[in-house]
């Protein structure tokens, strides 16, 4: 393809996501904002599809089988808890003016300059090699177009040097465009409206321009998805692709799941457009389902294209990471491939402008601004507008953050897959999860802990991933990973102390979370949190019932209004500090005009103000050099102590009498619930028996009323209408009997006689007894009753009764003509079992835990109707019970029943 034409189709684009920057923000400076729309919200989260999407779940595909899968799952999961876990990150941060992770992390554990510095820097270098990833995504599909399909048979070394030229263009392009987007507002609180307006257009056009390559591969390369697995399965070389869940199998999922569950939160670009970016709380309702239904479309043919890509290219000619290109340039259609490069070079572009805006705001707040202020020799502290400066240090920054990204591309990132640099930089993004999320709900949490965790996990994580990657890339000597260093094999990055996993990424995760954590927990439950500490402690995990508090440390002092109002003018500019000062005093009811001496309330908003601008931690620098308090007295402290101490002991006893009552309340509920039960079913009893005694004294009245009235009936018709009241009688009494047996044994009042029996001649008398019903139903019985069986100690009558009750129903549901009864014998450790076993209709899997309840009755297989009283098999459970047996069901519907007792040894004898 012309290069003309790919440079055309590239800066059109480019310029046409400027223009909906542009259009977004004069929507906003209107008041018209087009980013207040929870859809628009959604589509800017899938920021997090980048060109690894692209193109490397292609790549990891048609290497791995589906475990790319996993990267997406764990989003999936997250947005579950957005409500309850985003959701108070967005209420922290609209309180704290949080501007980044860094910034997050800083505020919570007192506002701390070391540790928002260290976590700026960290993700500095995390993020450099997803940078790469983007680079050698857009560089090389800009090389495929070119050259054709056949450029992507290049290995990744000769690839870097023949592409350095174009990733450095792009890098350089994306930087210019990353300042033009990032760099137009100075409080980086403020909403980038125009920006995330493009990011939700390229998100719709990622999407739709894969859809289109997978719908021109599966539909016009082949007859759809069927053939292309049929084809692959067929295929000696491809089949495997076709079952593989991975080459790290399930440790290689969890911990993709579980970093993919971390950088959906922790990204510096996926907080930004959640969190700083985000208008309205509400709006996470509609994302928490339309961004993972988003997920669900962009991976729809990642298999089916990988698959393809594998059945049309010779292996080892084409990367794998390039088929989304490739498949149609190869076929020869040039306009789908041109489709798929647009959208390739919107993945990665909506991500480097993202991360480099949220990178170059992280290092300007938490890194470069609190040492500049520091070094008194700028005398910073003393400049009249630093306005310019900021956004010149922003600036330089977003080329910094680019320039990294190139370079880690170009000496490092060639020797991996895209999925491969991805996930180096999720491992490391994953270091930060502790600190927040123990932040978040865990008062007791401190600086030190935050501090001594961050390091040791990120010292694993460098030493386990990062050097590794250099090893491969030729820089460092292959050696470590063989033999570790100094020949010490226990410290081998990939085996630390001899544990592997299966997987680096497994095991790199395992150590680096163990020390992390261990770290985190350790440091903070050995040390005490500062003054600072514990009101921002307070602040984030009460955020709900604290939001609007003005917490902070105790503050007493003299500082002119006008003095806080020229501080944040040097950030913000005048009118802007001037309009928020006047807006502060309105909701507290104060005529600024009138104020002179300002007290803690507007030390604690200037703060907050200029939060926006420096970040949390430059901005109380600034705010202490003029709002010197004076100090407040031992005595004042501990009543101020007292005080709260007497509100948290009240506090603490309203929870726990709130609790107390809750549980009553929870217990009364269950006890109602458990009553209206208990009350249904003994008007289901009352129904059935009343039901099933109507049913006989009916038939036994009217067959007597014929037989009184028609004295000539013919003697056979007599003696049959004798028979019916015979039988009827008898199952009226079978009914009675029930019902007093059960009240009996309930009741404690049922006279047993328990002495050693043969079980053998037990079940031979049941089938004798119930041999009438196989005859009647034309139901085949199969025994099995060995000779020689040991004695059991039971009731003779009573398991004569359980017998003929399970002989009894295994022939009511078995199918007439062709059913099958099997009962068997034997000895087993527990006692002597017996297993009654049909080949009826079963019983459904949610009903086995209730057969054997009183008053509990399930159809047969012909009817659907109750059989009997429900009774009976209650009846058999008590008589075990208390036999010291026990007496069990095993079914699948449609394969039958069998009923299992076991039931104890006699002392000695065998029968």
């Amino acid at each position: 393809m012309d290069p003309l034409v790919i440079a055309a189709v590239a800066l059109g684009y480019l310029c046409l996501l400027f223009a909906i920057a542009t259009w977004g923000d004069r929507r906003a400076d209107l008041g018209r904002s087009v980013v207040a729309n929870p859809t628009i919200y959604a589509l800017s989260m899938a920021v997090y599809c980048t060109a690894w999407t692209f193109y490397g779940s292609v790549g990891r595909a048609a290497a791995n089988g589906i475990d790319f899968v996993a990267i997406y799952i764990g989003p999936t999961l997250v947005a579950v808890l957005w409500w309850h876990v985003t959701r108070k990150m967005l209420r922290i941060s609209k309180a704290n003016r949080i501007t980044s992770i860094a910034d997050f992390v800083a505020s919570r554990y007192g506002k701390s300059p070391l540790l928002g510095g260290l976590v700026a820097v960290i993700a500095l270098v995390v993020i450099a090699p997803y940078i790469a990833l983007q680079l050698k995504a857009v560089s090389a599909s800009v090389e495929a177009l070119r050259d054709g399909p056949g450029a992507a048979a290049m290995s990744a070394v000769q690839r870097v040097d023949a592409l350095g030229d174009t990733a450095l263009f792009v890098a350089a392009l994306m930087a210019a465009f990353a300042i033009l987007y990032g760099t137009r507002h100075i409080d980086a609180t403020e909403r980038h409206e125009g920006m995330v307006a493009a990011i939700a257009f390229e998100s719709i056009v990622k999407l739709v321009a894969f859809l289109a390559v997978g719908l021109y591969v599966c539909f016009a390369l082949f007859a759809g998805p069927q053939e292309i697995f049929t084809r692959a399965a067929a295929r000696a070389d491809v089949a495997p692709v076709m079952a593989s869940a991975g080459a790290s199998g399930p440790a290689g999922w969890i911990t993709l799941t579980l970093l993919s569950m971390a950088a959906i939160l922790f990204l510096p670009r996926q907080f930004h457009v959640t969190i700083v970016e985000n208008v309205d709380e509400r709006h996470l309702a509609k994302a928490s389902w339309l961004f993972p239904l988003y997920l669900l479309l962009i991976n729809l043919f990642v298999f089916p294209i990988a698959v393809a890509g594998l059945l049309v290219f010779p292996p080892g000619t084409v990367d794998g990471d390039l088929f989304v290109l490739a498949l149609p340039l190869g076929a020869g259609a040039e306009l789908v491939a041109l489709i798929a490069f647009v959208g390739g070079l919107s993945a990665a572009t909506g991500m480097v402008i993202v991360e480099t805006i949220a990178l170059a705001t992280m290092l300007s707040n938490d890194l470069v601004m609190p040492i500049l202020l520091r070094i008194r020799g700028l005398g910073l502290a003393e400049r009249g507008n630093l306005a310019e400066l900021l956004v010149a240090i922003r600036r330089g920054l977003i080329v910094l953050v680019m320039l990294l990204g190139y370079l880690y591309f170009h000496f490092v990132g060639g020797s991996y897959a895209l999925v491969s640099i991805g996930l180096l930089s999720f491992a490391a993004v994953a270091q930060f999860a502790p600190a927040i999320l123990g932040g978040m709900y865990w008062r007791g949490a401190t600086r030190a802990g935050a501090l001594g965790g961050l390091l040791g996990g990120v010292a694993v994580w460098t030493y386990t991933l990062l050097l590794p990657s250099f090893v491969r890339s030729g820089w460092v000597d292959v050696a470590l990973l063989e033999r570790g260093p100094w020949g010490i094999a226990a410290l081998k990055p990939y085996a630390l102390f001899g544990v592997t996993l299966g997987d680096p990424l497994a095991h790199a995760l395992f150590w680096s979370m163990v020390l992390n954590i261990g770290l985190y927990v350790g440091l903070s439950l050995v040390t005490r949190p500062t003054p600072a500490e514990r009101a921002q402690a307070t602040r984030f995990v009460e955020v709900f019932s604290h939001a609007e508090a003005p917490l902070g440390p105790v503050w007493r002092g003299a500082v002119p209004i006008e003095d806080l109002v020229a501080l944040a003018s040097r950030f913000i500019g005048r009118s802007r500090a001037r309009q928020a000062f006047e807006a502060h005093a309105r909701e507290r009811g104060v005529d600024l005009r009138r104020v002179e001496q300002v007290d803690a309330g507007f030390v604690n908003f200037a703060e907050r103000l200029l939060a926006g601008a420096i970040g949390t931690a430059s901005a109380r620098v600034l705010v202490a050099s003029i709002a010197k308090g004076e100090d407040v007295s031992l005595d004042e402290v501990m009543a101020i102590l007292d005080e709260a101490t007497a509100v948290i002991e009240y506090s603490r006893q309203l929870e726990q009498k709130s609790k107390a009552l809750e549980q009553a309340s929870t217990e009364l509920r269950a006890a109602n619930l458990r009553l209206r039960e208990l009350d249904r079913l003994k008007d289901e009893f009352l129904t059935t028996v009343t039901h099933e005694l109507r049913t006989p004294l009916t038939s036994i009245r009217s067959f007597s009323e014929i037989l009184h009235d028609n004295a000539d009936l013919p003697p056979d018709q007599r003696r049959e209408f004798l028979g019916i009241v015979i039988k009827e009688s008898e199952r009226l009494t079978r009914l009675i009997n029930q019902v007093l047996d059960l009240a009996k044994i309930e009741a404690g009042r049922f006279d047993w006689q328990i002495v050693p029996v043969a079980m053998k001649d037990v079940v031979a008398e049941a089938i004798a007894a119930t041999s009438q019903l196989f005859k009647e139903r034309a139901v085949r019985l199969e025994a099995a009753l060995p000779d020689g069986l040991p004695l059991a100690s039971v009731d003779h009558d009573q398991v004569m009764q359980v017998a003929i009750n399970l002989l009894s129903n295994a022939v009511k549901f078995s199918p007439e003509g062709s059913g099958v009864v099997r009962v068997s014998l034997a000895a087993i450790t527990d006692g002597i079992e017996l297993v009654v076993a049909d080949n009826g209709p079963g019983i459904a899997p949610e009903n086995l835990g209730q057969v054997f309840e009183k008053f509990r009755q399930f159809g047969d297989a012909s009817t659907g109707k109750p059989q009997g009283t429900g009774l009976g098999l209650a009846i058999c459970r008590r008589i075990i019970d208390h036999l010291g047996g026990t007496i069990g069901v095993t079914s699948r519907p449609g394969e039958g029943a069998a009923f299992r007792v076991v039931l104890p040894y006699a002392a000695t004898g065998a029968g």
